[in-house]
């Protein structure tokens, strides 16, 4: 990652600190990013009057947003770096800053891709699911990695992209209008601030109109979740190295089948522990309250665990069967091998206890 092509747009932030006068601010920063955290520490030091503290924990989103901590430290204000503002509100004044990256990829990698999914989709179009499925046919479609139960209306391709690459989606929509494509930028809900935009917790902008997406970006984080959620194929054009690829659909098996495994060995547990996020953005106290109530109604015993931070060293030696997370969706899906107990989702849970189906299809947790 070539970290001097990324703009971090600190004029505004330095206006507004001269403006109010402040005197402490906090500079949060993503993980990706915390190498530059000094340089700008220094440069917003240098034209303001204020001393920065930089918010070291861990961040992994703009629901990870710090609030009381700070407020107790006497900070000012919250410089909140690389994420879009959600719907929510940390109690601290808070700058989100976007951070863009000027990259531009060439499209013709990943044509290949994208003519191949568009096929599944046109072929997926016109069938309808088996309504009168035995058990072991209602798993398969749970396990089902391209998602043929999936209603769909049409074969546009979905053209998404992480925050720091939202920017391009205009010319990269001409692009591949031009290349034949019928091209659509989701719009999503509340949590999402600009059209196209993904989160590792929402992908409220998909529709039965999308036959398959298009994501620009690198990593695999957000493409996991993308495909967990819809059920449809995703190829992946990464602007830092150009590199075009897919989100293998063998890749997305595996982690169903995972799933699978960890919704059957919960089924016999009988003391679950229900994991509560107390970051701000993370807080679903209503829907941990719900899976207590759902678990007592079938005679077993769930124990509200309220943390801000959750690993392995925090949680495992309780004595309970497994646990039921309500906080990040992506602790369930992205770390349940570091758990020496069943880390399932709230859905999850649902199916193990038979309130919700198999042949639903797999369902992604998201916070709306």
């Amino acid at each position: 990652m070539d970290l001097d092509r990324h703009d971090f747009q600190l004029d505004d932030l330095v206006k507004r600190i001269q403006e109010n006068d402040n005197r402490l601010i906090a500079l949060q920063v993503p993980e990706g990013l915390k190498m530059q955290a000094l340089e700008m520490m220094d440069q917003i030091e240098s034209e303001t009057s204020a001393k920065v503290v930089l918010a070291a924990d861990p961040c992994y989103g703009a629901c990870d947003l710090v609030h009381d901590k700070m407020k107790m430290m006497g900070v000012e204000l919250v410089a909140h770096m690389g994420h879009s503002q959600m719907n929510i509100d940390s109690g601290m004044p808070t700058q989100f800053i976007d951070v863009t990256y000027d990259g531009d990829p060439e499209l013709e990698p990943v044509l290949p891709y994208l003519q191949s999914h568009r096929e599944m989709a046109r072929s997926r179009l016109n069938s309808s699911a088996n309504q009168n499925m035995s058990e072991e046919e209602a798993q398969e479609v749970f396990l089902d990695a391209v998602g043929r139960s999936a209603p769909l209306t049409d074969t546009k391709l979905g053209l998404v992209a992480s925050i720091q690459h939202l920017h391009k989606l205009p010319e990269f929509q001409d692009r591949l209008e031009k290349a034949g494509f019928e091209v659509t930028v989701p719009l999503g809900g509340a949590r999402l601030t600009f059209p196209g935009q993904v989160l590792g917790c929402n992908y409220s902008g998909d529709d039965d109109s999308i036959g398959h997406y298009l994501f620009l970006g690198s990593g695999d984080f957000h493409p996991i979740g993308l495909v967990l959620h819809t059920g449809k194929p995703l190829s992946m054009l990464d602007p830092y190295t150009g590199d075009a690829s897919e989100m293998s659909l063998q890749r997305i098996e595996r982690i169903l089948r995972q799933r699978f495994g960890l919704i059957v060995s919960s089924q016999e547990a009988t003391r679950f522990g229900i994991l509560i996020g107390e970051k701000p953005g993370q807080m679903r106290r209503t829907l941990a309250l719900r899976m207590k109530r759902l678990l007592e109604k079938h005679g077993k015993t769930g124990y509200l665990l309220a943390l801000e931070h959750v690993g392995p060293d925090l949680i495992d030696f309780y004595p309970v069967d497994a646990f039921v997370n309500t906080a990040c969706p992506r602790i369930a899906i992205d770390d349940a091998v570091r758990y020496s107990k069943p880390m399932i989702t709230p859905f999850e849970l649902e199916v193990a206890l038979g309130e919700k189906k198999w042949e639903t299809g797999y369902q992604f947790d998201e916070i709306p």
